[in-house]
């Protein structure tokens, strides 16, 4: 009965299908889509080992950075010569890139030449190597009659991995691809290439770029597709690039924008991480190598070894017996003797098993129906894990770039060149198919490279040359916006004239220096509830403060806030002050307040001319407020006059305070050496408390002084000469009203062409102009400015000038803020921009940012110019060698921009070394300022 069994199973393998003997002997090659997934995801953690500074010199996959930053965007143009040096032939050609015909439009022409390389030049020299290309050149522009005298720009395409430091520099690695040429590894591939153009001689040639295929292919394909962003070659040998995010390349410095990184995913697996998906004719072609543990990945996936990986397999199942009745001929035995060309007629759809036929039959063997069917299918297995493989690569590489973008939906297209993937007839639908399956989130196009990589070598350097050319243009228009040393320097010489003068001058002064007739800062013993009034920008504050004597941290503040609408901003005087009367009204029914008789501060955060604490006479309007009959008239007056029109309620308005002066005081309240306010906002200013013997504006406000009106009672009788008396009496805070620089031509020298429009435009022409280079009303009107000049000269937007770019206001300051943030991918720079209406690239992302990086540093600057003149001038006052001071600071811009605050300190720092300046935020605003303000007065007049 054994026997009958032994025979009967026999029998049946005999006759068994031949596909299902080979599925079961290349099991391990056989992968499924978790295995798939698998193998994906070990190498994105490896592209995440590449791309580490930390861990590069240890990864196995090197994420080589190509310098290469865009992709065509139609806009190129120029001739170029072009090397292409990869394989075992090499080519010259002669390129010529059409302007305004790229992305979908055609618009290159190539000439192109080839010539072989012989074996003993690949595995010889790289000195006679190298000669043997430069040679090759001259035969081809003589033969070509090309100007020898002429300067020609020249595009290298070099298919060997290469550490780039520059698009025109690069290292060589390792060879790869039967190429072992002596004295080269480690050195300028370039530099290699140049040194032979002189031994050569007779030729001008400028090497201008140097790339690898996979980025030529990238470029090629990108010249007719904008999405391109992907290049790959199967050909062979295998490797893919992609448009990396900046921020995430550690080898290279910068954080904006993309940067096309060479994976150079052949030596993937190099160090173990694909071991267990290795079979033992891997291993077996690896050792056979000439390379011995390197190239894993490639090796598994590429042409050069696909047929002997089919022949190896093959050679076993014979010697087992499972083919040919195993019979071995010698040429089975014979490295080499079955070919990628031959794996690809074996899977031809109609004529394969003929084909597979003739292929063994030229081998010396005696194939059957099922020897061809079984070595077709060996053939079919082993070429469909290298396209399964490639699109685990490709599934990492897309996915990375979706996370990197932060996007649900992904749509790219990748490029592809190799003889693999051109002549196979199967593997392309295979791969397709495969990442489609892996990745349904993404929609994936894939497009042949139709002229090779040369091509895409000599669009890499007319995109280098056009954003070479854009940078130059660039730098020329922001370079008015670029301050130095000495303009700062300057700045602060100006600013501290303006200082001076307004203190002395009895006429208009540029910056009017106004007294404020605050005496003294906050000492803590302050206690008592008070009502404080804000009015500075677009909303009014109204706010209930309750002070506890000696307890600063546990101060209660009750606030709430109203928004002024326009039509009133702009309307008359006294509908202005009714509304904010309604205000006051409402916030007092809201704190069950409304019978209450408090005393009030009001900070008031325009321009006044004060002759006591408790009264202020409007200079001029600025920060878009217009409304009539206020300037030259009492706003303290304007504002009792409408509490009394309303009949609800009344205020005890002790003092009426610019914001700058309320935030000194809130900030004073927290660190006594705190003798500056400034605001950095809508708007700008800044105070400080001056020696009362420099302030000499009128006869009338000086007799004030002297006869201690306005002052805190006994405080007029004391010495004013620095000599004698309490210190604290012999100063006063003065407001500065610093934005009127430049208002009488002293900044004339750095006022762009840009704030000149924007000047000319606002609603006070001729006025404010150190505000209008500041503050945050106008930083996004000059912005916009610039924009709309780089994009009527073609640098932005593709010189597409829209509605929207030219519509003032748009371009709030708010945008810089955000924009400028690092944290800040330049895909939600691309998300704001488009939110605008302004459907912008990567590249205008970029220069958008530069702009507003360059009109808020210079904003920053110059507030940093003039803090440096007023500590300086604190310091002399005093006679000291060097001071400590701080600054309270209040307003958005320098709260809510990024880098504003760090700006203006550094410059603060550089130009006035003998001062250490501390700049505390207010944490309350000037609000709670103006409610200390009205409790240090209440308080002296009890005394």
């Amino acid at each position: 009965m054994f026997a009958v069994h032994l025979i009967s199973f026999y029998f049946s393998k005999l006759h068994e299908d031949p596909t299902k003997k080979v599925d079961r002997f290349l099991y391990a090659m056989c992968l499924h889509d978790d295995q798939l997934r698998d193998i994906s995801a070990r190498f994105k953690a490896e592209m995440k080992k590449g791309l580490s500074a930390e861990s590069n010199a240890v990864a196995a996959v090197k994420m080589l950075p190509t310098h290469v930053r865009s992709t065509p965007d139609g806009s190129e143009k120029g001739q170029f010569l072009a090397l292409d040096l990869g394989g075992s032939k090499f080519k010259v050609l002669q390129v010529k890139v059409r302007e305004g015909m790229g992305i979908r439009k055609g618009g290159v022409e190539i000439e192109e030449k080839t010539f072989t390389i012989p074996e003993e030049l690949r595995m010889g020299r790289a000195v006679e190597l190298f000669d043997h290309v430069s040679e090759s050149l001259k035969d081809v522009l003589v033969e070509k009659n090309i100007s020898l005298e002429k300067k020609h720009p020249l595009a290298f395409t070099f298919s060997f991995p290469c550490e780039q430091s520059t698009l025109d520099q690069g290292l060589l690695l390792s060879w790869s691809k039967n190429y072992r040429a002596r004295g080269l590894q480690g050195k300028d591939v370039v530099q290699a290439l140049r040194d032979a153009i002189d031994r050569t001689g007779g030729m001008d040639i400028e090497v201008l770029a140097m790339v690898n295929d996979t980025v030529a292919t990238m470029m090629t394909c990108g010249f007719d597709d904008k999405y391109c962003e992907v290049g790959l070659i199967i050909g062979t040998g295998t490797n893919a690039c992609y448009m990396e995010e900046l921020r995430h390349v550690d080898l290279v410095e910068g954080d904006e924008g993309r940067m096309c990184v060479n994976t150079e995913w052949g030596a993937f697996g190099d160090d173990g991480a694909l071991k267990d998906y290795i079979t033992e004719f891997d291993r077996d072609i690896d050792a056979a190598s000439i390379n011995p543990g390197k190239q894993i990945f490639e090796k598994m996936v590429s042409g050069m070894y696909l047929g002997e990986l089919v022949r190896l397999v093959v050679l076993k199942m014979t010697k087992m017996g499972q083919l040919f009745d195993g019979r071995v001929s010698d040429a089975l035995r014979t490295k080499g003797k079955i070919t990628t060309a031959h794996v690809a007629a074996m899977e031809e759809y109609k004529n394969g098993l003929k084909n597979t036929r003739d292929i063994l039959t030229g081998l010396d063997l005696n194939p059957s129906h099922d020897d061809c069917t079984a070595v077709q299918r060996v053939s079919t297995i082993v070429s469909f894990r290298s396209s399964n493989l490639v699109a685990a690569g490709l599934a990492a590489i897309l996915t990375r770039i979706k996370q990197n973008r932060n996007l649900r939906t992904l749509r790219i297209t990748v490029g592809v060149d190799g003889t693999v993937y051109k002549t196979h007839p199967q593997y392309p639908k295979r791969l397709h198919k495969v990442v489609r399956r892996l990745l349904p989130e993404c929609h994936v196009r894939f497009i042949l490279s139709d002229s090779g990589s040369s091509k895409g070598a000599a669009l890499v350097t007319a995109v280098a040359r056009r954003l070479a050319s854009q940078k130059r243009k660039l730098d020329e228009s922001l370079s008015p916006l670029s301050l130095s040393h000495e303009q700062l320097q300057l700045v602060k010489a100006r600013m501290r004239a303006g200082l001076e003068a307004g203190l002395k001058r009895k006429g208009p002064t540029a910056i009017k220096m106004l007294p404020s007739f605050v005496y003294r800062t906050p000492d803590g013993t302050e206690h008592g509830k008070y009502i404080a009034l804000d009015l500075g920008g677009t909303n009014f504050r109204a706010l209930l403060v309750n002070l506890k004597k000696g307890l600063q941290q546990n101060s209660q503040v009750y606030h709430k806030i109203y928004t002024i609408p326009q039509e009133i901003m702009q309307g008359t005087g006294e509908e202005l002050f009714d509304n904010i009367a309604e205000f006051i009204s409402d916030f007092l029914d809201y704190m069950g307040m409304k019978k209450a008789h408090l005393p009030a501060g009001f900070t008031f955060s325009f321009p006044c001319e004060q002759t006591a604490i408790d009264t202020g006479t409007l200079v001029s309007w600025t920060k878009g407020f217009k409304a009539t009959n206020c300037e030259g008239h009492d706003v303290v007056t304007m504002l009792r006059e409408a509490i009394k029109r309303r009949n609800e309620f009344d205020l005890d308005i002790a003092a009426v305070v610019n914001d700058t002066v309320g935030t000194m005081m809130s900030c004073a309240y927290e660190d006594p050496l705190c003798e500056i306010g400034m605001i950095a906002g809508t708007g700008t200013n800044v105070c400080y408390m001056e020696e009362l013997k420099n302030i000499e504006k009128t006869e009338q406000k000086k007799g004030q002084m002297e006869r201690g009106e306005g002052m805190p009672e006994g405080e007029g009788d004391k010495e004013d000469d620095g000599t004698e008396g309490d210190a604290e009496t012999q100063k006063m805070c003065i407001n500065t009203e610093w934005g009127g620089l430049g208002d009488d031509g002293s900044l004339d020298d750095i006022i762009t062409f840009y704030d000149v429009e924007v000047d000319q435009n606002s609603l006070n022409p001729g006025k404010q102009r150190f505000e209008k280079l500041t503050s945050g009303m106008y930083l996004g009107e000059v912005v916009r400015k610039v924009l709309l000049d780089l994009t009527r000269g073609g640098l932005l937007f593709r010189g597409h000038v829209t509605e929207t770019l030219k519509t003032p206001g748009i371009f709030e300051t708010k945008y810089l803020s955000e924009i400028e943030s690092d944290r800040l991918a330049l895909l939600q720079v691309r998300s704001i921009l488009q939110g605008l209406g302004l459907d912008s690239t990567c590249d205008d992302s970029i220069i958008v940012k530069q702009v507003c990086g360059a009109v808020s540093r210079r904003a920053a600057q110059l507030c940093g110019a003039g803090m440096a003149a007023v500590v300086d001038k604190i310091r002399e006052n005093r006679g000291l060698d060097h001071l400590n001071i701080t600054v309270g600071v209040d307003g958005a811009l320098y709260k809510l921009h990024p880098h504003f605050s760090g700006v203006l300190q550094e410059t603060a720092r550089v130009l006035a070394p003998q001062c250490n300046v501390t700049f505390l935020p207010s944490e309350e605003g000037s609000g709670k300022g103006a409610a200390l303000i009205t409790a240090v007065v209440r308080q002296k007049e009890e005394m």
